[in-house]
């Protein structure tokens, strides 16, 4: 059976593996969550105000060191490249901080498309 990630979205997380209420960030009970031995990951939603629409997803994943000590990272594949950025401890692991990896993570015009045939007149391709 397939165990579905938990999204953060608009300040919350949505987890359907959970049972109770919605849990909003930057609150005891999100740091509670975070240190939860069961949360090892989530996903992120980039929103793209501008547009009015989600850019994409990154990964955040709670990673173990050598000594035992959690820390987390995020990761983001765009294209061919695969974007890691350290967070730190779930302490660190704040909504402020989170929007800032965010910022560095969106694409910097919107999705970029790529055809997949190719095309004579430049002209033809979209903006």
């Amino acid at each position: 059976m397939t165990k579905t990630l938990p999204i953060v979205q608009a300040g919350m997380v949505v987890d359907d593996q959970t049972a109770g209420p919605t849990i909003q960030l930057d609150t005891a009970a999100w740091f509670t969550w975070l240190e939860a031995a069961t949360t090892t990951r989530f996903s992120y939603a980039l929103f793209n105000r501008a547009r009015g629409y989600i850019d994409g997803f990154m990964t955040v994943r709670k990673e173990r060191r050598q000594r035992g000590t959690a820390y987390w990272t995020v990761y983001r594949r765009q294209g061919q490249r695969l974007r890691k950025h350290y967070v730190g401890s779930s302490a660190a692991l704040t909504q402020a901080r989170l929007e800032q990896i965010a910022t560095q993570l969106r694409p910097r015009d919107g999705p970029t498309i790529k055809p997949h045939f190719f095309v004579d007149d430049p002209a033809l391709l979209p903006d």
